[in-house]
Parts: C-alpha cells; structure tokens; sequence
C-alpha cells in the first residue's frame, strides 16, 4: 500500500493524510529532478481541491483575485522598472551622444525580430486581443501571453519608442487571470472575471489609482457586470497598488500635486474644452490608423519596416524632442509650468515666432503624438495608446489655456487644465470617460477637480461616439462580431459557433445510390436523414425515410434546402436564417461545399439556455 513512498514501516502511515507532508516525502524520491513541474502541479491541485471543498465558491474566487492581482501587480511592477531602469541608463550614457536619437530604431528593430523570431509574427496586441478572447475563445489566453507583452513593450518603449506600456500590462494582467482561472479549472464566466481581475490590478498598479483600476475592467472588459464581482476586482486592484507602492519609488510613479483649486467661474472654458477635446480624439483616431496602416501594409520585409519607422522616428524627435518614449516627463514639466526643459535640445524652437513660440510648439507636438504613436506601432514596435491619449490630452489642456492667457480674456490656471486636458483625450479616444474621470482624479491625490473632469471627459466622450461608434482597438472586432457588447442576447449569440450546435454523424451518399443502399445506411447509421452530394463530393440536398417511400431517383427524390450554413457563420446569422423560413434543420457545409451536418432549432435553443444559465451570480 505504501510502496510509493521512500519511508517503509509504521511512520509511512502518517503520509497520505496530508498533502504537504506528502509533497516533503516526493521531494526526497531520486526521479523527482526529472518530473519537479509535475509533481509541484500534482500536489497543488491536490491541496487546492482539499481548500475549494472547505471554502464557499465567493471565498475561493476571493483567494484566486487576492492570487491574480498580486502576480499581476508584480508583473506591472516589473515592466515599469524595466523600462525605467532601460530608459535611465541610456540617458546617463549617452543622452549627449550623437547617436543617441538611434536608440528608438534600435528598439524597434530588436522588437520586431523578437516577434518574428519567436512568435512567428502571430501576435495579437492589447485590449483588442482581451476582448476578443472574451468573446470568441471562451476567455482563454495563451500561457505566452503572460511574459511575451512585457519583453515586447520593453524594447520598444525602453529604447525610446512613441508608445504607452498600459496596452501591454492589460494584456499580460487579463493573461495572468486567464492562466489562474485555466489552472483551477474556473468556469467561463468566472475566469472572465479573473481576467478583468488581472487587468484592474495591472492598471491599478502602473498608476497607483485602485479605483481607476477597477472601473477600467467595468467600463472595457465586462460587459454585464453584476454587484458580486466588485469585491475580487477590488481587491485584486488594492493587490495590485500595493506591489507598486511596496517596490516602486514616488518618482517611478505618476503623480501630481495640485497648485491651484478648482475655481467654478472657470466652467464655461472646461466646457469648451471638452468639446475641442472631443474633436481632437477623432483627429487622433484618423491620424494614428493612418500612419499605422501605411507603415503596415508597406512592401517590405519586417526589419526594413523597423528602420524606415524609426528614421521617421529620428526625424521627429528632432524637431520635437517630448515625444521621446512615453511623455510622462514632459506631462510634469507642462503641469509644473517647466516649459524650458521641453524644448530643450530642439532643432525647431528657436526658430518659431518670438513671443508665440511655446504655444505653437506645444500646439505641433501635441498634433505629432499620435503620428509618432502610429509610426511606433506600425513599424513593428508595441505598446498602446493610453500614454499617448494621456500625452496628447495634457498639451491640449495646456495649449487651450495659454492661447485664452495669451488673449488677455481671462486667467486661467494653466496646471489645471493641463491634467483636465488629459481626461478629455483619453476619454475620447479609449472610449472610457469613467476611468479618465477617477484616474486623474486619483493621480492629483484627490477630486478638487472632479467637476471639470466630469465635464470634459462627458461631452469629449460625446462627440467622439457621435462620429464613431467604436474606438481605435474594437472597432476591427465589433464590426466582425467578435465583440461581445451592452445587449446581453447578443453576447449570448456571439459567444455560441457554429460546431458548438452542429450535429454530427449523418451518413453522406451520392445522388446515384439506389433506394434500398440508403435505406441500408440510415438503418446502420441509426439517423433519420443522410446528406447527398454530387459526383464532385459538393453537397446537393438531404433525403429522409419519408422521401424514400416515394418512386423514383434519389436525385429526384431529395430535398433541397434554399438555405445552406456556411461552417463558420455567426449564430445570429443561423437564427435569422430559422425566422425567415419554417424551423427545420439546416444543413452545415464546410468552404469547399462538403457536407457536415445539420443544425436543428432544439439544439441551438438548448445551448442557449445553457449559455444564459452559466451567466449567473456569484452568490448564487
């Protein structure tokens, strides 16, 4: 009984009562060098199962949001001081170095080697490949997707790249969610939740704003949200803060003090700034898609693409030196009213009109941004536009501001609306005014600007969705349907394949079999119906025992249906298909018109129901 374990006789009895002594025991076999991983998994579960069986499912999910977050949070953690540390020791180097401004082509370079070398080019990005997964692949995130988003980004936006690393630590916290969901075998929707867990942590994290984190996993991954998730995702992202506030020192973090209080005789100018915000962010949209897609669709192989963005890279920085790396410096000095330190070293300044000069050189960058962002990206480098978007956001506040000082019309303070600048952007062009309001709102350490953010993110949000339904990163998805939206049908419907409800196993016989050889193979086959195809295998109709009663051919005698299931088709495609005609079973091919099944009306109502029954409480 007890020859698996190195300990015979008496002592051995005590062993199999506790998984921890046994995991001591295994350590000592002599093969366990060989299988670690596996024994390590084997005696976790073990123990995990003995906890889940102890605990209420809302306390495990707890535990595996406390899990999630921390990972999460140390993963934030890590790619911050990556880039950080990557960042710091170029610029003591070499910031006074002519080849300096070469590092950012470098990096792009190195990025999309990376890339090519060991993904194969087949890397889904962002917050686009997060919902994407939600609503197509069951929230299951690759493993590669853990660790692949943080050397990515590091290359690129360590070494100077115009890009933001929120995309990227999205992507590796839902990831993280994802994997610890997988690894306790989690159902659907509560490794979505552990996903939007992994994501709020990470956001939570980068910025140390807990509650931005978790209105941000609201507002962009769940879709229906229910008042039992509020607790993992909050303390998944207070996890995550933590990590941050533990590891990071204050001048990693991103933080303001403010100068001056929120004057309400101002609100007419935070309003016309919102709206001139809102028209902003569709000029970014148009500008950074633009430049992406002609970057991306040049003719040229993957490393020759890196070295043409980063001359243009060159090029920029050159003339506009704030749009190195992620601008997080340069949003200070503009809140600070340190406008010497931004056009340092420019080619371009001393050349501007006098007297105007900052205000159109603030004016040219905050334009670029997203140009620089686009090339970033489109030359092979990662990141995302939240950096950005805040960037863009921050010299638009301070550009409206100055141009009214410079008027004479009124005094406007200028820090104030620098971080109300941000809002609108960010809210405009990640479509998330909730998490612009609390994030800025939470990095100037408290909400004397709430009213103004509220203002500017709302109208911003406003125009922007007026002119363009979706944003930058779903926009590709939703109009593909792989998207799951606010309808909760339709995310039931997007959810469910086509192979979910196809049923298989009907026999498949050519139009020129007799009678009695079909009667043989639906007797054998125990259907009710086979599926006849034509001399080139393509499917031509269906024939049941009721067809075979009557005289004549099989090619006479089979049924035609006027409506034939691509393999593939989206579910609210299929159940249009059933309202338009009576519900009878529709035949399934595959693209080269091969034969594949039927789907039946009972089928697809019952997986709906189960998709609807699995979209439950926590508490219930």
């Amino acid at each position: 009984m007890w020859a698996g374990f190195p300990f015979q006789g008496w002592p051995a009895i005590f062993l199999p009562t506790f998984a921890p002594l046994r995991l001591i025991s295994a350590l000592l076999r002599r093969n366990f060098k060989r299988n670690y991983l596996k024994q390590l998994r084997y005696y976790y579960h073990r123990i995990s199962r003995q906890v889940k069986t102890r605990i209420s499912r809302v306390q495990f999910m707890i535990l595996l949001a406390i899990m999630t977050g921390l990972i999460a949070g140390l993963a934030a953690v890590l790619l911050k001081l990556m880039v950080h540390e990557l960042q710091t020791f170029l610029a003591d180097r070499y910031r006074f170095h002519a080849f300096f401004l070469l590092f950012p082509m470098l990096g792009l370079v190195l990025t999309a080697l990376v890339v090519h070398r060991f993904y194969k080019d087949s890397f889904e990005k962002g917050v686009g490949m997060v919902l994407k997964s939600i609503a197509k692949r069951s929230s299951y995130i690759g493993f590669r997707h853990n660790y692949m988003h943080i050397i990515a980004s590091s290359l690129t936006v360590g070494m100077g790249g115009s890009a933001g690393l929120e995309a990227p630590i999205v992507a590796t916290g839902s990831s993280i969610g994802s994997t610890v969901g997988r690894f306790h075998f989690m159902l659907y929707q509560e490794r979505t939740l552990l996903i939007a867990c992994g994501a709020a942590a990470g956001i939570a994290s980068v910025f140390n704003a807990p509650i931005a984190g978790v209105i941000f996993a609201i507002e962009i991954l769940l879709t229906e949200t229910v008042v039992s998730y509020f607790i993992p995702l909050i303390i998944a992202s207070v996890t995550g803060v933590l990590c941050s506030k533990i590891i990071l020192n204050e001048s990693v973090l991103f933080n303001f003090a403010l100068k001056e209080t929120f004057d309400y005789h101002n609100v007419p100018f935070y309003m016309l700034m919102g709206i001139g915000g809102g028209f902003l962010s569709l000029y970014y949209a148009y500008a950074f898609r633009g430049t992406e897609h002609r970057l991306h669709g040049m003719r040229a192989n993957y490393i020759w693409r890196a070295v043409i963005a980063g001359a243009l890279l060159i090029g920029l920085y050159f003339l506009f030196p704030p749009l190195f790396g992620e601008g997080y410096n340069s949003i200070k000095s503009l809140a600070y009213g340190q406008t010497d330190t931004l056009t340092r070293n420019s080619f371009l300044f001393g050349r501007l009109p006098d007297n105007w000069e900052i205000l159109v050189f603030t004016g040219l960058v905050m334009l670029m941004k997203p140009v620089a962002a686009g090339v970033t990206l489109g030359g092979g480098g990662y990141g995302g536009n939240f950096a950005p978007s805040l960037f863009t956001g921050a010299f638009w506040g301070y550009f409206f501001s100055k141009t009214i000082n410079n008027m004479g019309l009124v005094r406007l303070p200028e820090s104030n609306f620098t971080l109300t600048g941000m809002a609108a952007i960010l809210s405009g062009v990640m479509y998330c005014p909730l998490t612009a309001i609390f994030l800025i709102a939470e990095i100037t350490n408290g909400y004397e600007l709430i009213i103004p953010l509220m203002l500017v993110s709302s109208l911003s949000f406003f125009i922007v969705k007026h002119y363009r339904p979706y944003s930058m990163d779903t926009i590709d998805l939703a109009l593909s349907g792989k998207m799951l939206t606010h309808e909760k049908e339709k995310n039931i419907q997007n959810a469910l394949q086509t192979e979910d409800i196809l049923e298989r196993g009907f026999p498949v016989v050519s139009m020129h079999c007799s009678t009695q050889e079909v009667k043989e193979i639906l007797r054998n086959s125990g259907k009710d119906k086979a599926m006849v195809t034509g001399d080139d295998q393509h499917y031509l109709g269906w024939i049941s025992w009721k067809e075979l009663i009557a005289e004549g051919s099989i090619a006479e005698k089979m049924a035609v249906s006027s409506t034939v299931v691509v393999l593939g088709a989206s579910v609210t495609e299929i159940m249009e298909q059933f309202d338009a005609q009576q519900p009878l079973p529709l035949p399934v091919v595959n693209k080269k018109y091969e034969p594949m099944g039927f789907i039946s009306p009972t089928l697809l109502l019952e997986k709906y129901r189960e998709a609807i029954r699995e979209k439950k409480d926590l508490y219930e």
